[in-house]
């Protein structure tokens, strides 16, 4: 453990939804008025807390875990573990590794800098722009970035055995059509804005939309937005390649046998993810983007206002477009995403204004104790020792910050022990 302080983050549900039912909450959209988001409010972070969250991840799997955090120009760091089991080389806040879903965030902020420019209409059919993808002219862009559309998420069937179904794909290369055809080989699992169902689905169809729209790859459009505007030096889009370039932590992939060995998945294409899931970064390029993100230099007010309008997702979780709030145990409000990708569990959230930014790491995946168990970084980052004492829980164990099943795989399908 090293810690530094300088000047200067059920399976498709018991019974799917009919394609006319609609929940009460379906079209419910909240603001933040009630919660505490700016940094002016917030007590100092807890580091003892923070490493403790770590070192409690190393003790439930993960081969090894970091966090940083930014705030208002001091940078606090936490390491504990390895990012390599054969060389057995301490894991730091240098190494890059793979954010798998908070691509969605990077996703989000491209479409939304088009519709800015006048060239999308969120509430225009997907349809319009992509005539016959889909089979259902009533879904939307903005169904498609809140996850409100119905699609299925073709990953509930591609990783139903978290090992053999990822060395199917591991080096597998897929057209965005393809994807979508997988996913409707598939009932949906509701009509087009009746509820909040997560699916890796819709941000495949946000990558086809954001090609079709400016002629260029999701990888170009991803460096000349975000990643060059914001200086993000260790952050790629490198699909079909296989590696992650420069220094980076190994990650590995626990087995659905328990006793199983940890398999290492670094290398993989995440052509299975692409626009959903296929970005590779670091703690501070991450904690940079999602402070300019809430901070107002990505994108209008108005466009960061179509972001935040939040549908219930459960009693501690809000989706947007692209983008999560997280209410903690403090009564503090935080934004960004979290990423579940094949040896990959990410947190990534700033403070309402962007000025106070926690990513945390931990190099493991297919672990539902140690992703809950991360929620732990974001008390101590933001609540301080304020935090609220930690019930046990039948899922994760003593010391959980996460008492409910379906926060457990928030990025994936509801349920499912698996990325």
């Amino acid at each position: 453990m090293v810690s530094r302080t300088v000047r200067r983050a059920t399976a498709s549900a018991a019974a799917l939804l009919t394609l006319t039912a609609v929940p009460a909450h379906a079209a419910t959209h909240e603001s933040d008025t009630t919660r505490t988001g700016s940094t002016a409010a917030l007590p100092a972070p807890d580091m003892a807390g923070l490493r403790a969250v770590l070192r409690t991840l190393t003790a439930q799997g993960a081969p090894g875990a970091i966090a940083r955090i930014d705030d208002h120009g001091t940078v606090h760091t936490a390491a504990a573990g390895i990012d390599d089991r054969t060389t057995r080389r301490a894991i730091g806040n240098a190494d890059r590794f793979r954010i798998g879903s908070i691509t969605k965030s990077f996703s989000a902020v491209v479409l939304l800098q088009l519709a800015d420019a006048h060239k999308l209409n969120l509430d225009a059919s997907v349809d319009h722009y992509l005539p016959g993808l889909l089979p259902d002219k009533r879904i939307t862009v903005r169904h498609v970035l809140s996850h409100r559309s119905g699609l299925y998420d073709y990953t509930n069937s591609m990783f139903a055995s978290s090992v053999s179904g990822f060395e199917a794909v591991r080096n597998k290369v897929f057209t965005y059509r393809q994807l979508v055809q997988l996913s409707l080989k598939h009932a949906r699992t509701n009509a087009p804005g009746a509820a909040y169902s997560y699916s890796n689905t819709n941000f495949v169809v946000a990558g086809m939309l954001i090609e079709k729209l400016t002629g260029h790859s999701v990888g170009t459009e991803y460096r000349d937005r975000i990643i060059k505007p914001l200086k993000l030096r260790d952050t790629f889009y490198v699909h079909p390649a296989t590696k992650i370039p420069g220094r980076y932590a190994h990650g590995y992939l626990t087995p659905d046998r328990a006793g199983a060995q940890l398999v290492d998945a670094t290398d993989q294409t995440v052509s299975w993810a692409q626009s959903a899931g296929a970005v590779i970064s670091t703690t501070h390029d991450l904690n940079t983007f999602f402070s300019a993100l809430l901070g107002g230099r990505l994108t209008s007010a108005a466009q960061l206002a179509q972001m935040e309008r939040w549908t219930p997702v459960n009693s501690t979780t809000r989706y947007g477009l692209g983008l999560r709030r997280r209410d903690l145990s403090c009564g503090v409000s935080v934004y960004g995403h979290t990423g579940a990708v094949q040896g990959f569990y990410t947190y990534s959230f700033t403070s309402k204004d962007g000025r106070r930014s926690l990513t945390a790491l931990a190099n493991t995946s297919n672990n539902g104790t140690v992703l809950n168990t991360m929620a732990g970084t974001l008390e101590s980052a933001f609540c301080g020792k304020r935090t609220k004492a930690i019930q046990s829980s039948p899922l994760t164990g003593r010391g959980s910050y996460v008492t409910q099943r379906n926060v457990a795989y928030e990025d994936i399908a509801p349920g499912v022990a698996r990325d």
